[in-house]
């Protein structure tokens, strides 16, 4: 007992040496899987589908996506499922519903009947209730976040945040926030990430507004997770005992599933006079003072969808993107709709005084199962991002924001394959991380039919010529700047 008491503290002194203060662990929803090169060989056939998991998937998808949510999270509550409540499904949610339906006599069909759902909000509600979780905003970091207050029985201020202890001090959770200017999110990378003694860095992701850190020691792990906003920089550490996996897991994924680092608009915090870095000065800064609302600015456009520039002042997009936006404009300029697909899946813009573009290079062939590709979405004032993505069942599974409908989709060699038909309409940021979700696609066949009616020409290389794979840079290349952001008025 002695010796694994030294091994905590050992390991405690190594994560206050972040800033993280506990060497327990918090359970990281697992990456997906990276995306596999394309092999410039011939495909296989596409295995056969499953007709149990596409009936339940079916099924799944006909509800609500609220609904979807709160089947999840439920699972989770009932320690059935241990992933991110995105709403989409996937083989992870199947096997859950179907351990649920196993554990209470029912056939493993993947499918919940209503009164299979409604016993199951049940069974989660007791477990909530049971573990005392409550969703609360944290004054002193701004964050919204789900606590366990029966298990985490101890709450105590910290700079900027607080933390929730369990009597043992076992399982710790806090919360940090840092103002504009006292850091930024390298600085947090960079610590979360040095090598110490004892201590393995397990997982790491780090974007422009949020970073995620997973670690482990002997005897503990670590979820550490900062998100930048207007109003500085908020995050939380959570860990807990190895020994104590069995009973911890399923609140950790409530509480990372809950976290919200800005739950609602607020003023942005002033920034200091004097601006420090986080690398020569890494003491957390208290939050700021009395907040000064500035003055309302201007209302600005926002992102409403991506299109992509042929040329000749025509942007091609998904109809779905703008059933919101019948106004659209593209780089300050009005767009009109000058033709639509039988359909009704297509759209092309006219946009006079618009010049760029390119003409695609669309894929005859069809898209091997599970094959690697690239989406192009673009982002309000004329940004871009390339997500990864995997080819699936009528689709894309990728980690799309909103503004995404319309991206174009693109192999590893730089061709064409489709256009996202539908992205989500509010951010799907899952603690910290944007999940993978299958998205519908409108086909690079359908694509090439409707720009031939349209007048505008368009290459098809033969299907079977072989085509050698691009590093993703090299892939998107040639289509990256026509990639255009769709704005709607507010």
């Amino acid at each position: 007992m002695r010796q694994r008491m030294a091994a905590i503290r050992t390991g405690l002194a190594a994560l206050a040496a972040l800033g993280l203060a506990f060497d327990a662990s918090a359970q990281a929803v697992p990456p997906a899987p990276a995306a596999k090169p394309a092999v410039p060989t011939p495909k296989p056939a596409a295995p056969a589908l499953d007709p149990t998991f596409e009936a339940a998937r079916s099924a799944f998808e006909a509800l609500l996506e609220p609904e979807r949510r709160a089947v999840q999270d439920a699972l989770v509550w009932t320690g059935d499922y241990n992933g991110v409540t995105t709403g989409g499904f996937g083989r992870r949610t199947f096997d859950g519903i179907a351990t649920y339906q196993r554990r209470t006599g029912a056939p493993p069909t993947g499918q919940l009947a209503a009164p299979e759902r409604a016993a199951l909000a049940a069974a989660a509600d007791a477990a909530r209730k049971a573990a005392r979780f409550r969703i609360q905003t944290d004054a002193a970091s701004g964050a919204a976040i789900g606590v366990p207050e029966r298990l985490l029985s101890k709450r105590s201020p910290l700079p900027g945040g607080t933390r929730w202890q369990s009597a043992d001090g076992r399982v710790t959770l806090d919360t940090r926030s840092f103002p504009p200017g006292t850091t930024d999110l390298d600085a947090l990378f960079e610590r979360a990430t040095a090598a110490a003694p004892e201590r393995k860095v397990t997982y790491k992701l780090k974007k422009p507004d949020f970073i995620v850190v997973t670690a482990e020691t002997a005897t503990g792990r670590s979820y550490v997770r900062y998100a930048q906003g207007e109003a500085g920089i908020r995050g939380f550490a959570l860990g807990y005992d190895r020994a104590l996996a069995g009973e911890v897991e399923p609140l950790v994924i409530a509480v990372a599933n809950s976290f919200a680092p800005f739950p609602a608009a607020e003023p942005p915090a002033p920034t200091p006079p004097a601006v420090a870095s986080a690398r020569s000065d890494p003491t957390p800064r208290p939050g700021p003072g009395p907040a000064v609302t500035p003055a309302a600015p201007p209302a600005e456009a926002r992102a409403s969808a991506t299109g992509l520039n042929l040329g000749g002042g025509h942007v091609l997009t998904t109809a779905s993107a703008l059933d919101d936006c019948p106004a659209p404009r593209i780089g300050g300029l009005p767009g009109r709709s000058e033709a639509r697909d039988a359909a009704n899946s297509l759209v092309l813009l006219r946009v006079e005084g618009l010049g760029g573009g390119a003409g695609p290079v669309l894929r005859a062939d069809a898209v091997g199962a599970d094959e690697a590709l690239l989406v192009l979405a673009a982002g309000t004032g004329g940004g871009r991002s390339v997500a990864p993505g995997i080819a699936g069942p009528g689709g894309v599974y990728a980690p799309l924001q909103p503004g995404a409908g319309g991206a174009p989709v693109l192999d590893r060699a730089g061709r064409l394959v489709g256009l996202v038909a539908r992205a989500p309409v509010a951010p799907r940021l899952i603690a910290g991380v944007m999940p993978p979700t299958r998205y519908p696609t409108v086909p690079a066949t359908a694509v090439a039919a409707f720009l031939k009616r349209s007048g505008i020409g368009s290459a098809l290389p033969p299907s079977a010529a072989p085509v050698a794979t691009a590093t993703p840079g090299a892939a998107v290349a040639p289509v990256l700047a026509a990639v255009v952001d769709l704005q709607c008025g507010p």
